[in-house]
C-alpha cells in the first residue's frame, strides 16, 4: 500500500474479527514502533503485547468497551521518564517520544490491513496491576490490534487554513 494510501485509510477501529493475527505481521508492526525516533535517540519506551485471552479480559478493568478487550492482541506502550530527554525549560519529551512510536505502530498495523484505536481514557493503576509494570514504567497509550470487521466512515478534517499558517 502506497504510502499516503496508509495515512488516508488509518481509522479507529471498534470492531473486530476473532481471527488470530500471525507473529510475523506482528513482528513488523512492532520493528516499525522500535525504530522509531525519539528525542536524543533516548528511546524511552516499552511495548507490552498482550494475546493471552485471560489478560485481555482483566484489561476490562481499565477500560470496559468490549471492543478493545475481546480483540486478538492489544498492545501498551509504557513510557520510561528517567530515561526521557528534557528540553532546558525542563518539559519533558516522554510523551511526544512514545506517540510517535505508537504512530509508527499504528500506521504499519493499517499497511498490514490490520486495525488498532488509540485509547488514552483507561485507568493507568489497573494497567500496572494487571500487566504487573514495574516501578518507573509508565503505560501511556493502548490499542486494540486485529483483523477489522468492518471500517467506520472518515470523519471530516478541518479546512487547511484552521490548522496551516505560513509565516
Amino acid at each position: 500500500m502506497d504510502y499516503y494510501e496508509v495515512i488516508r485509510k488509518r481509522r479507529s477501529v471498534r470492531k473486530y474479527q476473532d481471527r488470530e493475527v500471525k507473529e510475523d505481521k506482528l513482528k513488523r508492526i512492532l520493528e516499525a514502533a522500535r525504530i522509531a525516533p525519539s528525542a536524543t535517540n533516548a528511546q524511552p519506551w516499552r511495548f507490552i503485547v498482550v494475546r493471552e485471552k485471560e489478560v485481555r479480559e482483566k484489561l476490562k478493568a481499565a477500560y470496559s468497551r468490549p471492543w478493545f478487550w475481546t480483540a486478538p492482541v492489544v498492545i501498551c506502550a509504557c513510557g520510561i521518564p528517567s530515561q526521557a530527554w528534557r528540553r532546558s525549560d525542563g518539559k519533558s519529551y516522554l510523551d511526544v517520544d512514545v506517540a510517535i512510536a505508537m504512530d509508527h505502530l499504528i500506521l504499519t498495523a493499517t499497511a498490514e490491513g490490520l486495525g488498532t484505536c488509540w485509547i488514552g481514557a483507561f485507568d493507568p493503576v489497573e494497567v500496572k496491576r494487571i500487566l504487573n509494570l514495574p516501578p518507573g514504567v509508565e503505560p501511556i497509550v493502548l490499542t486494540p490490534l486485529g483483523y477489522p470487521a468492518g471500517l467506520p466512515e472518515s470523519k471530516s478534517r478541518k479546512p487547511w487554513n484552521e490548522v496551516i499558517q505560513y509565516i
